[in-house]
């Protein structure tokens, strides 16, 4: 094991708590910062955030970043989801996609670390669908109510705990403790 304590750039205490989960042999201390919104594909502004996070504490370092890429609008909104969402809600995005056969997307989250010597990005990629909101009144986060992962009849929301078992965080994180256990 390389490292016995990593830090993850990140406000969010749920993501904070899977990561300390999944990265059970790490020491994971959630660190906010202030990171410029990047723009670009998910490698790239994950590695970045990483880069920007590391020259912030100077200790190893992890920043994540998630994308939500439709196939018929070539991987729009991607990073740009939480704006979308902002603007135009969930309902919002199932229009835009009215106009096309393919409702199929990717739910993709992609993890940069950096520890001064390396920065490496993992990614997790779940495939699925977009779908009318379907949610449970207690479960409304972000775009889960209208992503269906290929292989489910459920909408993320609608897995509840389950769709930590199969999501793009969890697959990211899962490439990260392989890295770190090398």
């Amino acid at each position: 094991m390389k490292h016995k304590t990593i830090y993850f750039a990140t406000g969010n205490k749920d993501k904070l708590r899977e990561a300390k989960l999944i990265l059970n042999k790490v020491d994971v201390i959630g660190k906010k910062l202030n990171l410029l919104e990047l723009q670009g594909e998910p490698e790239e502004v994950a590695e970045q955030k990483a880069r920007m996070a590391f020259e912030i504490i100077k200790k190893p370092v992890i920043a994540e970043d998630t994308a939500l890429c439709f196939t018929a609008l070539k991987g729009l909104p991607g990073v740009y989801i939480r704006h979308f969402l902002d603007r135009i809600g969930q309902e919002g995005l199932v229009k835009m996609l009215e106009p096309y056969k393919d409702k199929s997307a990717e739910a993709v989250c992609c993890i940069g670390y950096c520890d001064g010597k390396i920065t490496k990005v993992f990614k997790g990629v779940v495939k699925g669908k977009i779908v009318e909101p379907r949610a449970k009144a207690n479960f409304l986060f972000g775009w889960d109510p209208i992503f269906e992962p290929n292989g489910y009849n459920k909408t993320f929301s609608e897995l509840g705990g389950e769709k930590h078992k199969i999501s793009h965080r969890k697959k990211a994180l899962e490439e990260l403790k392989k890295f770190l256990n090398k």
